[in-house]
């Protein structure tokens, strides 16, 4: 309860900060909404549609009354409802940031835990070579080496969109690379500290199997930090994948969130960063609660 009070706090300040930004927004937005030709009338009905003219305190009022009642406002750029528009982009985001997720764990573990095993030898250095390669890499340059080689020389993948599966493909990499060599980097960390604990030791004294000995007693109690990368890996990975989505064409908020940019449509901005900012405290939340399920020794009230 404590952890969903102080999360309802954060959503709190996250939305007074959306709204003081109006103030220190370059130019006046109500002109840019209604363009360069608009008579100063109409940019003053603009103005007053919007709320601009009043303090920040009472727009910030407004703006939670229209928020319990399920209204985010009107796109300034399509006239249509914010949260219809975030309801349609929302799945290729999740399913985006889903997939990069499972890519990044599945191979960044195996990755650790070979370099881990393997200390100090090649396996290890090539293991440790990939994981910094995975975290330098930019991600938009990444996209487009995949798109230069899978796309236009081999002409195996689509370049962009949402079309099918395949399409799905590059830009799960391009995601999952990054998460793969931080949880990579991680999980060599953990398990290295319980390779040399005495309960591994007494396992293979009892002739465990060795395999059973990595995976089931070492990884597991070394799954904790591992577990926190993963989360937080996740949620950036939601509102995150802005770069991802532009340069594949995705249509995922990522990209609604560029083109709102581009428009100077305010309404859709602030939409779309509350919905990033409240599934980043979800996925918190989740990953707190999943301590003591892969731990039974974590107890949530301590």
């Amino acid at each position: 309860m404590r952890r969903l009070l102080a999360s309802v706090v954060t959503l709190l300040g996250v939305i007074f900060v959306l709204v003081t930004l109006f103030k220190f927004v370059p130019g006046d937005p109500a002109r840019i909404i209604a363009g360069l030709q608009a008579t100063p009338a109409q940019v003053e009905a603009i103005r007053k549609t919007m709320g601009l003219e009043q303090s920040v305190i009472v727009q910030f009022r407004d703006f939670l009354e229209k928020l319990l009642h399920g209204n985010m406002g009107v796109s300034a750029r399509t006239g249509s409802s914010v949260i219809s528009e975030i309801g349609q982009r929302l799945p290729y985001t999740l399913e985006l940031a889903v997939f990069g997720t499972l890519f990044g764990v599945v191979f960044g573990i195996l990755l650790g835990v070979l370099a881990a095993k393997h200390k100090g030898k090649v396996t290890d250095t090539i293991a440790s070579m990939v994981g910094v390669m995975g975290i330098s890499m930019p991600v938009y340059w990444l996209g487009i080496l995949l798109i230069l080689v899978f796309s236009v020389q081999l002409k195996l993948l689509p370049i962009g969109g949402a079309a099918s599966l395949q399409s799905l493909i590059m830009p799960t990499i391009t995601l999952g690379v990054f998460s793969m060599a931080l949880v990579s980097r991680m999980t060599r960390s953990t398990m290295l500290d319980s390779l040399i604990q005495d309960y591994v030791r007494t396992a293979r004294a009892k002739g465990v199997n060795a395999r059973a000995v990595v995976y089931i007693h070492a990884l597991r109690n070394a799954f904790i930090p591992v577990l926190t990368v993963i989360g937080l890996q996740f949620g950036t990975l939601l509102g995150g994948a802005v770069l991802t989505e532009t340069v594949f064409a995705w249509p995922g908020l990522g990209r609604l969130l560029v083109d709102s940019i581009n428009a100077r449509d305010f309404p859709m901005v602030q939409g779309i960063v509350l919905t990033f900012a409240a599934m980043f405290i979800v996925v918190n939340i989740i990953t707190d609660l999943l301590y003591s399920v892969v731990d039974p020794r974590v107890r949530l009230y301590d």
